[in-house]
């Protein structure tokens, strides 16, 4: 169909040769005579043609008729044969194909309007049925190219009409051939394609409109109203019809009916094509002629939307199920056109009125009611017309979706046998595909599930999908298809959900490129294309959508309507009253909000609305309510079934009489008074009432004859006014009523029904109801999503558990996968677990070997893990069950070796494996969601077969799929984490990691050792380490599992093996980080509070990490408290003591406020008849158990280190407490007894390995001065006399300790035997650094042992002797820096709770002494008395070095007596004892080397030494030792060297004149001294002083001089006196001496029997005994100096010399003097300390 070719003219040339040629053999032309030819009409225009055509040079002069009419003449001749009519026929479709009418010509459109009306009245003589169906598909190809050639355009309205016709009578004439009718079918579906593609180009004038009102303001139901009495201009003129548009002109045209031979007589349906007046029936529009033409003919008007009208009318009515005359062919083809209408024009149909209403009303009424069809093809045809429908014009048919989707769900859930399989699953299918259009699943939510009176559609739906598509006896389509309609929800979500997160990326990348100087140009449209793609919402979207809140507030107030209708219901005025309480009707009660609710809520009960109004209280509510009806022009009866339809009419007559009342007197008023008054109104509406039951009710039948209409107008007789009604308006009412009764439709059913519900839905729609808001694509997605992904995520575990196609487990698990992703998205964490715990459940976890041969599983095990690497984040309560599976892969031994290979301090690799050899069959109870495949491995012994090729075969395919899987990456990347899923999952390590929340049931009462907690509690030391630099938000949690791990163990385990190399790792790591490091250090106290027993069991790990701890992180550690708690641990694993016992727990619960604040004497007396009172342990409740307010503020004393226990918050605690030493004390203060060199510690077991790394880790410390601080000094000097203690005498004593341990402990014998064989046999299986295993030290080993000891013991005297050098420059250099400080004022310290501690620092000799020399001299001293000759011989070299070393010159001389007191003589005292009997000449000269020692210190410091008042005694404490050490083991050596030292020193003495007084006479020294050694030398005097060297002794009995006789006398009398004193206080003391020994031995049973009973004494001295005990415990004591004061009594210089009577027994008392204390001694180990004053 292009331009005219430039041969047309010989092409009709040879079209007419054609036809005439056919006519000439045909029977009626055989004459061949031209006369005859010329008197043929039809010939003779051929001929006339030809003449024209010889003339003319081109076609263009020709006009179309000329060349048209012959062949027109020959179709129309009802003369000719078929085969000639076909010839003129396919000559016409040539001419049209050729485009040889010019569209263009004047007289184009005349010709063309001729060909159709010349084909659509086709006449021929039928011959037989084939040739004359052939005849007809010409005319159906002349019809269709006709109409869709460029010139058909100018086709009238009425020949498109009669166009459609005649393909429509083809199509149901049921005579012809399939074929035909096909063909026919066809035609018509390109016909009506090319209209309905035209649409935009038509326009819709006024008029037009006509044709598409309301059908219920039609002419049909709009009954005559009686004219009104009082006549108005409004009423008379009729309404002038609008201009028609311009260039358009109408007619009034009418077609004649087709002849019976084209149509063969085929009935079309009664509502066939036609274009009518709108007086005939209720189609069609009205032509009025606007233009004529030159002669008086009306111009031919090009079709357009007119015929597109009718057309649609007419397919329209074709789909009727309720025409009887609709055959299912008929009803089909119309659904077929339909569709073809609705794809090419369903988006230009909504702007044509007319075209909407007929969609609106009767076309989708037809198509749900062909939903009920139970012929599946017309069922799936309507269903593919509503799609259509919907997809382009649901912002018009609101009302009518939503009765469609309810119509499906019906469908759907029916068990209706006459509901096909297949019409469900076309039904879901239609679903699926509805919810696949761009927005619509947010313009259900919004405009349904937020409107105040339509259902929750969106909601329903999607839990009525999700209950389909559970499979109860097999999985079908209609299972998967419902699966399908809730994944096109889920995917649509997600879409958008890749959109927003590509468009934020892009955005960001265009921003950081806009940034840069010279961006590429060509960066965000190529970003741009990469976005993910969603398809947009074709529709319009509305300005103003509702936001989140108004629709949660619409929601809201959607429930509160929902439960005012259910009371409405129930009792109207109920209803009315809780509208009121909850505001949405107001108060007082408005009747048009009353009425506005009635109205518009269709779920109100018909018969409670009758009450309601009819109620008289309620009267301005019917006024109301009788206002809302417009009955102008509406006929009585009519208005009354209008009216009546609304409402139940109460049973009462006089309630039926006021209703009526009130509705006449509104419909006289409206309809402009035509009768009388109004009581005429009413008594004729009451008359209609009783009209409707006299001839409907069957009990009215039964009793009287209906009456007739004359007797119906007899009854109306004279009551208008005493006038008659309108008689033909009566005759009218009467045949309404009769035919067609007034009933409540809603209460019917059946068609009459449906009808009325159809009708109130067109109505609501018509009203704001109708109102449908169009929604952008991925609006409203959050709460679109939860709503749906419970249901959604339901179906999918329900078809993934019960399918077995591969197809369909990867669907799920897509789902799966799509429903993590939104969630993640919009953080909603619930979704995320519940996804998680349900892929957890499905991982089927039994064993490795049916793990790999589980498809199913392992796609489960992969998409579970892989989600928690994505979307970790948002993971809450999810991360039990992930845990839960990693446990089943570790007992499985499938995990990564990053996560079974911890960190240890012992092993060589510095890594260790948590998977043992042997382990426990008793494994805990899985209380989780899976099933432990673990026993694939214990049930399966090296004795047994090894698995079979196919298993080997699925255990690779189990280690491939973790693989995958990346099970690592949850622990290693879990630092990116957010908090709140971070917190979550420490939270579920911790539980999974406590024992107590685990049943060892299988442990036969014994607790055994699970692997699941060692396994948790390292992945919980993982999470901590990676994530360290938050670790302040769940350090307190951390803290306090540690402690519940640590402290309530009973025995040693691996458990408490890691969670002590556990706390330590952390401790090294996290010390690194100021912000939290003083809170790590405080947690180390955890180790502290470890059972005695089960710390020394894991001391070597302590030792290790300790020693690694300080060479990382000494510099970061500033607090007294943190370095005692570091050093005291030190000393516990490596020397054996025990822990401090205030930081012990017992099995009893004693809390700190119930002892206050106590002393620890006072502690063990108030509760020494409790168990906890004998093992010196205190309760969990002092640390974290009790109210912190009972316990601030409290201090319990103790005497260890000089500390002061207290009860501290912890930081960032919530009511948890722990005891911590305070550091306010005084230089006076000490520990201790100071009189001896023996360290008061009381060690038990020690291993030797630890004892090595503490003394590595000290020597680190010491050599550093870096390390060495005020805050750890006295701390660091005791823990080397603790090592020194515990290094004495090597590893003999050592061997000598376990043996007398192994003796003491009673063998177990019968059943306890038996049971502690089991419960070891249960236990787990230690590692091999336990020190379990040092108990059984092969005899091989003592001797490497030795050298292990002797290198420590030298190590502690070069580490003495180091700080003992250092110590004066250290002191000075801390000294001098303290001054810079309080100069800047910065002379404070942060403890470890961030409160400021002022450290004091003196450079002193005096605290020099106290603080360093003193403690380091009596540790090398207490090496001196070793038993291996090398260390002594060591020890006392460092010794004379340190005590000869010039720092030392610059002490006092009472720091000097403190020095023989403190250091020389406890040091003499254990040299006199038995120290190795195997070594006589080694222990013969050390103690030679010592006495040696003792007087060249007494002779350089003589001087010094004699400005003291205690010099007598100091002196004669000197000879006593010197006696002994004569006398002891009858050495030889020592007798020939005491002698010549004590030579030496009286020398000295008396050439300093120290023997003899001012007047050159001898003293009282010198008596007392000669008295002393006369004992032991009797001769040493003769051999020092010759007689004529003697000095002159002074008589006790010379006789007085004559100078001053009285003078003497009264001198020799106080001397006697002074004597006899000294006497009797000697005999005194010695006394209480003995008493004093006695009660030792006393104390040192009980110690002995505690220390049996398992009980650990204190480090610090021993707790003083009961008030009364004290008073009978003496002490000696030194004379104190003049300047001293000792409690309240003042001291008199001159106080005679008590002597110690236990050394002249060779004993090693100690000899205090009370200068060293304040007014508060420190007591002694079993002494009580007595004030002696100058009374005494």
């Amino acid at each position: 169909m292009g331009v005219c070719p430039d041969n047309g003219v010989y092409i009709i040339q040879g079209e007419v040769n054609l036809v005439v040629t056919a006519m000439r053999r045909n029977s009626r032309w055989t004459s061949h005579n031209h006369q005859d030819e010329e008197q043929d009409p039809l010939l003779n225009n051929f001929s006339k043609l030809k003449d024209l055509l010889n003339i003319i040079a081109e076609l263009k002069e020709l006009a179309p008729n000329e060349f048209l009419s012959p062949f027109l003449e020959v179709i129309k001749s009802e003369d000719t044969t078929g085969p000639i009519t076909g010839l003129a026929l396919t000559s016409i479709n040539k001419f049209l194909s050729y485009s040889l009418i010019d569209p263009h010509c004047e007289t184009a459109a005349a010709a063309i309007e001729n060909i159709a009306d010349a084909v659509t009245h086709a006449r021929f003589v039928g011959t037989d049925p084939s040739s004359d169906e052939v005849v007809l598909m010409k005319i159906l190809h002349v019809l269709r190219t006709l109409l869709l050639t460029p010139a058909g355009a100018m086709l009238t309205n009425e020949s498109v009409c009669e166009i459609m016709q005649s393909c429509f009578r083809i199509c149901f004439e049921m005579r012809l051939s399939e074929l035909l009718r096909k063909s026919a079918e066809h035609t018509l579906m390109d016909m009506v394609q090319l209209l309905f593609s035209r649409l935009p180009q038509f326009k819709e004038d006024l008029k037009m409109r006509t044709g598409g009102m309301d059908p219920s303001r039609s002419s049909k139901h709009r009954k005559r109203s009686p004219k009104s009495k009082h006549k108005k201009s409004n009423t008379q003129q009729p309404a002038e019809p609008p201009a028609a548009h311009p260039g358009q002109s109408s007619a009034e045209l009418a077609y004649p009916p087709a002849p019976e031979e084209a149509s063969r007589g085929s009935p079309l349906p009664p509502d066939s094509l036609a274009l009518t007046s709108p007086t005939d029936e209720e189609h069609g529009v009205r032509f009025t002629p606007d233009q004529m033409g030159k002669e008086g003919a009306a111009p031919l008007i090009p079709y357009g939307l007119p015929c597109v009208r009718e057309l649609f009318r007419f397919l329209v009515s074709l789909t009727s199920p309720v025409d009887r005359h609709n055959t299912d062919v008929m009803v089909h083809m119309g659904l077929s056109l339909l569709t073809v209408a609705l794809e090419a024009g369903a988006d230009n149909i909504s702007a044509y009125s007319s075209l909407l209403a007929l969609v609106k009303d009767d076309m989708l009424k037809n198509l749900l009611f062909l939903l009920q069809s139970e012929r599946l093809s017309l069922f799936a045809a309507a269903m593919r017309v509503c799609f259509l429908l919907f997809e382009s014009m649901r912002g018009h048919l609101k009302l009518q979706l939503e009765m469609y989707l309810n119509k499906l769900q019906e469908i759907i859930v029916s068990d209706s046998p006459r509901i096909s399989y297949e019409q469900r699953e076309i039904a879901l299918e239609s679903i699926v595909q509805l919810l696949r259009i761009p927005g619509l699943i947010t313009e259900l939510y919004l405009n349904y599930d937020c409107d105040l009176y339509c259902t929750n559609l969106f909601e329903d739906l999607m839990k009525l999908l999700s209950k389909n598509a559970f499979p109860v006896s097999g999985l079908f389509s209609t299972h998967l298809l419902s699966l399908d309609a809730l994944l096109a929800v889920i995917d649509s979500i997600e879409q958008h959900c890749h959109h927003r997160v590509d468009s934020k990326e892009t955005d960001e990348k265009n921003g950081e490129t806009e940034s840069k100087e010279a961006p590429a140009p060509k960066t965000a449209p190529a970003a741009a294309r990469n976005i993910a793609k969603i398809r947009p919402n074709r529709m319009k979207v509305t300005a103003s959508i509702p936001s989140e809140e108004e629709l949660a507030a619409i929601k809201y107030k959607k429930k509160l309507y929902q439960t005012g209708t259910e009371q409405f219901n129930q009792k109207p005025s109920k209803g009315v009253s809780f509208l009121q309480e909850h505001e949405l009707l107001s108060t007082p009660l408005d009747a048009e909000e009353v009425v506005e609710f009635i109205k518009g809520n269709p779920k109100l009960d018909k018969k409670q609305i009758g009450e309601y109004i009819s109620n008289k209280k309620n009267n301005k509510v019917l006024e109301a309510y009788q206002k809302s009806f417009v009955f102008d022009d509406t006929r009585v009866d009519e208005a009354l079934r209008m009216y009546l339809e609304t409402f139940r009419l109460p049973g009462e007559a006089p309630v039926i009489s006021y209703i009526l009342e009130h509705f006449a007197d509104h419909w006289h008023k409206t309809n402009g008074e035509p009768f009388a008054n109004a009581d005429a109104a009413f008594t004729l509406a009451y008359a209609v009432i009783m009209l409707n039951v006299d001839q409907h009710n069957t009990n009215a039948k039964k009793q009287n004859i209906p009456m007739t209409v004359h007797e119906f107008k007899k009854n109306l007789t004279k009551v208008n006014g005493g006038e008659d009604f309108e008689q033909e308006m009566l005759d009218e009412m009467y045949q309404a009523v009769k035919s067609d009764e007034i009933v409540m439709p809603a209460e019917q059913t059946g068609i009459v029904k449906e009808n009325y519900m159809w009708k109130v839905l067109i109505r609501r729609g018509a009203g704001s109801g109708g109102s449908f808001i169009h929604a952008p694509t991925g609006a409203l997605d959050r709460e679109l999503f939860s709503l749906v992904w419970g249901p959604t995520v339901a179906a999918l575990s329900f078809v993934f558990d019960k399918s077995l196609e591969e197809t369909i487990i990867q669907k799920a698990v897509t789902g799966f996968r799509k429903c993590a992703m939104i969630s993640a998205h919009y953080d909603i964490n619930d979704v995320f677990d519940n996804l998680v715990i349900s892929l957890c459940k499905f991982t089927t976890l039994l064993s490795s070997v049916e793990f790999g041969n589980n498809s199913k599983a392992q796609l489960s095990a992969r998409t579970v893990f892989n989600l928690a690497q994505s979307h970790g984040h948002i993971l809450r309560e999810g991360w039990k069950n992930i845990l839960d599976c990693m446990l089943q892969l570790y007992r499985a031994k499938l995990l990564p070796e990053v996560l079974v290979k911890v960190e240890d301090f012992l092993d060589p690799s510095g890594k260790v494996s948590l998977i043992r050899e042997d382990v426990s069959q008793n494994q805990r109870s899985d209380s989780g969601v899976l099933s432990s495949f673990y026993s694939y491995f214990v049930t399966e012994t090296p004795q047994q077969r090894g698995p079979s090729p196919e298993e080997q075969e699925a255990i690779r395919k189990s280690q491939r799929c973790l693989q995958d899987c990346h099970v690592e990456r949850l622990i290693t990347e879990s630092k990116f984490l957010i908090e709140e899923s971070l917190l979550e999952l420490a939270k579920a390590l911790i539980a999974a990691s406590n024992p107590d929340l685990h049943d060892n049931g299988g442990c036969g009462g014994i607790s055994c050792y699970d692997d699941a907690d060692v396994f948790f509690l390292e992945l919980l030391i993982k999470v901590v380490l990676q994530n360290r630099d938050r670790i302040n938000n769940f350090w307190q949690s951390i803290r306090d599992h540690f402690y519940d791990l640590a402290v309530n163990a009973t025995e040693h385990t691996f458990l408490l093996e890691r969670t002590v190399v556990g706390l330590l790792r952390l401790a090294i790591r996290l010390l690194r980080r100021e912000e939290i490091s003083s809170q790590v250090l405080a947690s180390l106290r955890i180790l502290l509070m470890i059972k005695p027993t089960l710390l020394h069991s894991v001391g070597r790990h302590v030792a290790y990490a300790l020693h690694e701890l300080l060479r990382t992180n000494a510099a970061n550690i500033h607090s007294a408290d943190d370095w005692y708690t570091l050093f005291t641990l030190l000393e516990v694993v490596g020397a054996g003591t025990n822990p401090p016992p205030m930081l012990q727990q017992a099995t009893s619960m004693v809390s700190l406020s119930d002892t206050g604040a106590q002393s620890d004497s006072e502690l063990t007396a108030c509760s020494g008849s409790s168990e906890a009172g004998d093992r010196g342990y205190n309760s969990d409740g002092e640390l974290y158990a009790h109210d912190p307010a009972a316990i601030a503020g409290k201090h319990v004393a103790t005497e260890g280190k000089g500390h002061v226990v207290e009860a501290k918050p912890l930081p960032a605690s919530h009511g948890s407490w722990m005891l911590v030493y305070s550091t306010n004390k005084t230089d006076g203060e000490q520990r201790g007894n100071q009189f001896s060199i023996v360290l008061n510690e009381e060690l038990k077991h020690h291993d030797s390995k630890s004892l090595i790394k503490c003394c590595e880790t000290l020597a680190f410390l010491v050599r550093d001065a870096a390390h060495v601080t005020p805050h750890n000094f006295e701390s660091c000097v005791h823990a080397i006399r603790v090592f020194v203690e515990a290094s004495i005498n090597g590893a003999h004593l050592k061997c000598q300790q376990q043996k007398a341990q192994a003796t003491n402990e009673q063998q177990p014998s019968g059943r306890k035997a038996r049971k502690l064989k089991k419960a070891e046999e249960n236990k787990m299986k230690k590692s091999k650094s336990s020190p379990s295993h040092l108990q059984h030290i092969h005899e091989s080993d003592d001797e490497r042992e030795n050298d292990d000891y002797h290198s420590i013991s030298i190590q502690l005297l070069d580490l003495m002797h180091t700080l003992h050098t250092r110590a004066a420059s250290i002191f000075s250099s801390w000294a001098e820096e303290e001054k810079c400080r309080l100069e800047g004022k910065e002379s404070f310290y942060l403890d470890t709770e961030g409160q400021q501690e002022a450290v004091k620092i003196s450079a002193e000799a005096s605290t020099l002494w106290v603080k360093c020399w003193c403690p380091l001299l009596q540790g090398i001293a207490r090496l001196c008395c070793d038993a291996r000759r090398n260390v002594r011989s060591q020890a006392l070299t460092y010794l004379q070095r340190a005590l000869l070393v010039h720092d030392l010159q610059t002490l006092s001389a009472v720091e000097w007596e403190n020095c023989f007191n403190k250091v020389l003589f406890p040091l003499l005292s254990n040299l006199l004892e038995s120290i190795n009997p195997q070594d006589p000449t080694g222990i013969e000269e050390t103690r030679m080397r010592a006495s040696t020692l003792l007087c060249k210190v007494f002779l350089q410091h003589l001087s010094p030494l004699l400005s003291l008042s205690t010099f007598t005694a100091l002196w004669l404490t000197i000879l006593e030792f010197m006696d002994k050490f004569m006398h002891v083991d009858k050495s030889d050596l020592l007798c020939e060297a005491i002698p010549e030292s004590l030579k030496n020193m009286l020398l000295v003495m008396h050439t300093a004149g120290i023997l003899s007084t001012s007047a050159g006479e001898r003293s009282q020294l010198w008596k007392l001294t000669w008295d002393r050694i006369d004992t032991f030398l009797p001769n040493l005097r003769r051999e020092v002083f010759k007689p004529h060297e003697e000095p002159k002794r002074p008589t006790m009995t010379r006789e007085p001089s004559a100078e001053a006789p009285e003078a003497a006398a009264e001198q020799l009398q106080q001397e006697q006196q002074h004597l006899q004193q000294q006497q009797q206080q000697y005999h005194h003391l010695r006394e209480q001496y003995k008493q004093l020994q006695q009660l030792q031995l006393q104390q040192q049973m009980k110690k002995r029997q505690k220390s049996a009973e398992g009980h650990s004494p204190e480090r610090s001295p021993p707790d003083s005994p009961p008030q009364q005990q004290q008073q009978q415990q003496p002490c000696i004591l030194h004379p104190p100096l003049p300047s001293s004061t000792v409690g309240s009594s003042q001291v008199i210089g001159t106080m005679p010399i008590l002597l110690n009577p236990d050394i002249m027994q060779g004993t090693a008392i100690p000899i205090i003097s009370p200068q060293l204390f304040d007014s508060n001694p420190p007591p002694l180990p079993g002494l009580q300390m007595y004030q002696i004053s100058a009374d005494s």
